[in-house]
């Protein structure tokens, strides 16, 4: 996974690679974009990062975002981490990432368990036991969705304090 902030236009807010990568790391939500029925979509999720270049989505088995990877599997994942509305100067502090890459469907079971078990892992830590037989009684009515990233940006904005 490259990361790649040429196309940033204001060079004064880029943010490090490593910040990028923390909130695809500890971010519990995310807006998920693709093209469906000819037109942009874009859903909330709840994801887990593999820790090297995918996450994982869990889902029912099917629906209208099923359908648009199926026909377009190219996608973005939108995560905002710190905001700070500052009303008195007319903006806002914040930061956010944006990484690309492409949906995979019809994963092996071997690999949505595994999915399943870092989603619990990430989302239910101390409920780990009672996970693992949820994720064993619901697997037959849960997909899950892997998207492997090429490239991810990140840009952020803070406003030094007044003295």
């Amino acid at each position: 996974m490259k990361y790649n902030n040429e196309t940033v236009r204001r060079r004064d807010r880029l943010m490090d690679k490593t910040r990028a990568l923390e909130l695809l790391r500890t971010s519990e939500y995310g807006v998920l974009s693709m093209v469906a029925d000819g037109g942009g979509y874009g859903i909330p999720i709840n994801f887990v990062w593999d820790g090297k270049d995918s996450i994982y989505i869990h889902c029912a088995p099917e629906g209208r975002k099923l359908r648009a990877l199926e026909e377009h599997p190219e996608v973005s994942l939108c995560l905002v981490g710190h905001v700070h509305l500052l009303p008195g100067k007319f903006t806002t502090e914040y930061e956010s990432a944006i990484f690309f890459g492409k949906a995979h469907l019809h994963l092996t079971e071997e690999e949505r368990m595994k999915a399943l078990h870092l989603l619990i892992d990430k989302l239910s830590p101390d409920f780990k036991e009672l996970g693992d037989k949820y994720a064993h009684k619901s697997f037959h009515r849960t997909e899950i969705i892997r998207v492997d990233f090429s490239t991810f940006t990140g840009k952020r904005k803070s406003v030094p304090q007044a003295d």
